[in-house]
């Protein structure tokens, strides 16, 4: 293994922990390019009757992406640091890098709640201690079952959808702190491989040809998202073990229009060579985004313009990802009630995905940061000090 450390030349957050190490910054950037397209994905999603036949149509596979970066970046940050850290010290700092955004998403959900009704869901019989029930829930990430969860859709966390990669994202973190970092290189790899299996297995095989799953309590939507975790996440961590940097002219810029281009393409096989698309899902995570993530962190921004676009990016990734989906919700009843095409309502999406990009950044430098910071000082200075 050859242990490089990024190049660091913009600075880091000012909630970041005393120690943190230096951002591998194209990385940061791809996740922000990743989190734009998975807004445009799901904007098409009220356009679609199945996963079959929506535009952007791969959008779902950046939870993927997401997965094996964070297995990377907690392998490189956390790694060599067991012999002075402890697991329940390691967990306070993930929920620290967490949790805060899984709050602010579940309580725009709620206040948006009453704003999105349609005929796919009627949000009118739900009443006022439903919704503060489900609100508090979504903020503890507690997945709602299906007998309780208001929008009737069967989601875990119905309001605010995307929550359920975070559910996923803990387990991850858990198994990490756990079981997973103990593992020999050669162990993890056969780890991986199995975890692979299983996945592709589930993708070409499966009764849907993708892996457009995890956001629901039953066992399709569990099986198929606890591998997708254990795949790539693991497989980001193995990674960061036998990553030997090359160079890499323009990473950032080829690596970006890869990433579009992955996530943007049209459904393969249609529906009667569902397979067809299971292979397309099994190239991407297995081969694609990994390639991806090694040509990414291999690259270095060598000018101030693409530094600066790739820390914007990165700083917004996240919060993008946690507040967008509310819009969502309420662009679709807007898209259904009114009966628009997507011409007619791209002033709306338009609008949508540059809003939230911008309720991104906003929440990133007035809560997110300052909260962070605050339970970083609560919680883990005193004691490192």
């Amino acid at each position: 293994m050859t242990n490089v450390k990024p190049m660091s030349n913009t600075p880091i957050s000012s909630a970041a922990f005393a120690d943190t190490k230096p951002h591998y910054h194209i990385l940061d950037g791809l996740r922000g390019i990743a989190a734009i397209v998975v807004v445009c994905f799901h904007v098409f999603e009220a356009f679609a009757t199945s996963h079959v036949d929506q535009r952007i149509n791969h959008g779902y596979l950046a939870v993927d992406f997401f997965f094996l970066l964070s297995g990377f970046v907690v392998g490189y940050a956390y790694d060599d640091r067991w012999g002075t850290m402890k697991t329940k010290d390691f967990i306070k700092r993930r929920i620290i890098r967490l949790h805060p955004m899984v709050v602010m998403g579940a309580l725009i959900g709620g206040i948006l709640f009453y704003f999105q009704g349609c005929d796919v869901w009627d949000v009118s019989a739900v009443s006022a201690g439903m919704l503060l029930l489900a609100t508090f829930i979504n903020a503890l990430l507690i997945p709602a079952t299906p007998q309780h969860e208001i929008r009737g859709l069967t989601e875990m966390y119905p309001l605010n959808g995307p929550s359920w990669s975070l559910f996923f994202e803990y387990i991850g973190n858990i198994l990490y702190a756990i079981f997973i970092r103990k593992l020999s290189t050669k162990a993890l790899a056969v780890f991986v491989l199995l975890a692979g299996c299983g996945l592709a297995t589930f993708a070409i095989a499966g009764p849907s040809g993708d892996i457009c799953v995890g956001f629901a309590l039953d066992g399709e939507n569990m099986v198929g998202g606890s591998l997708r975790l254990l795949f790539s996440f693991s497989a980001g961590l193995l990674l960061s073990r036998i990553f030997n940097p090359t160079y890499v002219k323009g990473a950032f810029w080829i690596c970006s229009l890869a990433v579009i281009v992955l996530l943007s393409i049209p459904r393969l096989g249609g529906y009667d060579y569902l397979w067809v698309n299971g292979l397309y899902d099994t190239f991407c995570f297995a081969v694609a985004f990994p390639l991806l993530v090694y040509l990414g962190a291999s690259g270095k921004t060598t000018d101030w313009v693409t530094t600066r676009i790739c820390k914007f990016l990165g700083d917004i990734s996240y919060p993008l990802y946690m507040v967008h989906y509310p819009f969502i919700y309420l662009y679709y009843a807007w898209v259904k009630n009114e009966n628009l095409t997507f011409m007619e309502s791209f002033p709306g999406a338009f609008v949508l995905v540059t809003g939230s990009i911008l309720l991104a950044y906003f929440c990133l430098k007035y809560y997110d940061e300052p909260v962070r910071r605050f339970l970083t000082n609560r919680f883990l200075r005193r004691r490192e000090q």
